[in-house]
């Protein structure tokens, strides 16, 4: 179960196609590849249990790199590339990444990278030429296209929130085998999602994100065969699924929005008859729009509940769904329990943090503190999620973690959005959180209260934007600004960002749309 069998046994058969340019890359290409730059890691000094880091678009040598570090017993960290120069310098060293693969699209923040990053990082230009950076290209042409003589499996070593403000890495222990060996992963998608050697996915995001990346090199172990899109267009996308004959799909709730509000007749005209199981994840779906996809492309649609710590994992279908509405399923593998604030278990229907035991061994690395809170003393984890569960073992959520906003499937925190207002020379308290948005789910909302209250409006609103934007990568700054004269604090200093939510919300009694 690895592209390297495929490669064997069928090495003309597409791996990966990118739906934009339709460069098709075969197995025996990828495993060629993945060789070269595996043996490339090698000479560079990586050894097993070392880092490499990837910051790119969506091209044609993601997965190359993503399979080299896999095969080399390597942690490959992905990173979004609409973050700035010293958002990725955070991740590259916390991590502890050696080597960095950027792609040339990225060159606005590659002469600052490469200035923070010094001689301590390898750096590498794919897909075009940086100043300052290694030719990737040419430099891997130079190594042999031969298996390691010491192969074993590496993983990924993905980043998610942080209440700090940043993003906490999400390390899990090599497991030291053959990189061949079936992933827990791999598994479960064939027992769940029926996916095989005729699978056809389209996955629609960018892959630094983990649910995209760790489908897509599961379809690939699989010997199926990945679409990629370079950027997502609702449109486009509904092209796709018929030209490719496409079985199986990823999806975040924002895209579901972006197809319903398309044309009756654009949507009616394709023909969806091959596409078999349409998953989605990554942020709440409305009810009223889980329907609406339900009508129109059948019972295909299944959602899954579950983080990248990996320490449980709830799904449900669309018949379950209408039967449970507005629940995330049942769980496939965790078991899930309620517990009050004081840590006792909850019956049925009672709300409470959500814990799971029984999961996947995790730890937030660098961060002993975070990883002490999110278990119990039985060792039960959590994501910081409020919900319950029904008779039927349902699980259902009814608020999110603590101030986590999720805006298009992509999480973003706050807190380091309001650490940069807060500095701002006529900003006295500030407070960020998200808003419904009947696009991405939810959009970036800052509440300020100014040193002088005579000063707001939109001159101030539009200045406040701007100065965020010149310092922050533009999804975490706020899309909206308003003014009061005083945020609701404890006397301790607690803010009480819950009622600024449900206030803007109007809905007093919940805490989710």
């Amino acid at each position: 179960m690895h592209p390297s069998h495929h490669a064997r046994s069928d090495p003309d058969r597409p791996a990966y196609i990118m739906a934009a340019s339709g460069t098709v890359v075969t197995y025996g290409e990828l495993e060629e590849r993945s060789l070269r730059c595996a043996q490339l890691l090698r000479g560079l000094g990586l050894r097993s249990g070392d880092g490499i880091a990837i910051c790119m678009d969506n091209n044609p040598r993601y997965f190359e790199i993503c399979w080299a570090a896999q095969r080399s017993g390597l942690y490959y960290t992905a990173i979004s590339n609409k973050l700035t120069a010293p958002e990725v310098d955070y991740i590259i060293r916390d991590s502890g990444a050696r080597v960095l693969f950027l792609s040339a699209s990225e060159r606005p923040i590659a002469g600052d990278l490469a200035a923070a990053l010094g001689d301590e990082v390898e750096r590498f230009a794919v897909d075009g030429s940086i100043d300052g950076y290694h030719d990737y290209e040419t430099t891997c042409a130079r190594f042999p296209a031969e298996a390691l003589s010491d192969e074993s499996a590496g993983t990924d070593f993905l980043y998610s929130s942080g209440t700090t403000g940043r993003p906490k890495g999400i390390r899990v222990a090599l497991r030291g085998g053959s990189p061949e060996e079936m992933s827990p992963l791999t598994q479960l998608l064939a027992s769940l999602y029926g996916f095989d050697r005729d699978t056809i996915y389209l996955s629609p995001a960018p892959l630094y994100h983990a649910a995209p990346l760790r489908f897509s090199m599961s379809v690939q172990r699989f010997g199926g065969t990945v679409v990629v899109m370079e950027r997502f267009d609702a449109a486009w996308a509904l092209g796709l699924l018929e030209h490719y004959r496409v079985t199986h799909s990823q999806w975040v709730p924002t895209m579901f929005v972006r197809m319903l509000k398309l044309p009756a007749a654009e949507r009616e005209r394709h023909d969806l008859s091959h596409h078999r199981i349409a998953i989605h994840a990554a942020a709440p779906c409305p009810q009223d729009i889980k329907r609406a996809m339900i009508d129109w492309w059948g019972p295909i649609i299944h959602e899954y509940y579950a983080g990248s710590e990996g320490n449980g994992l709830c799904a449900i279908n669309s018949t379950e769904w209408l039967a449970h509405p507005g629940s995330v399923g049942r769980p496939v593998f965790g078991v899930p329990h309620i517990l009050d604030d004081d840590g006792h278990e909850l019956p049925a229907g009672a709300e409470g943090t959500i814990y799971f035991s029984d999961g996947v061994e995790f730890v937030y690395h660098n961060d002993p503190a975070k990883t002490a809170e999110s278990r119990t003393p039985q060792g039960w984890t959590t994501l910081g999620d409020i919900g319950f569960l029904d008779a039927d073992r349902f699980l259902y959520l009814t608020d999110r973690k603590a101030n986590m906003i999720i805006s298009g499937g992509v999480n973003i925190y706050p807190q380091e959005t309001e650490n940069l207002l807060i500095t701002h020379p006529r900003v006295l308290d500030v407070a960020v959180f998200g808003v419904p948005d009947p696009d991405f789910g939810e959009a970036v909302k800052a509440v300020v209260q100014p040193i002088d209250m005579r000063e707001t409006g939109p001159a101030f609103e539009r200045e406040l934007i701007d100065w965020c934007r010149a310092r922050l990568s533009h999804i975490k700054c706020p899309k909206s600004i308003d003014f009061t004269a005083e945020l609701p604090r404890h006397a301790t200093g607690k803010l009480y960002k819950r009622l600024l939510r449900d206030r803007y919300r109007g809905l007093p009694d919940s805490r989710i749309v």
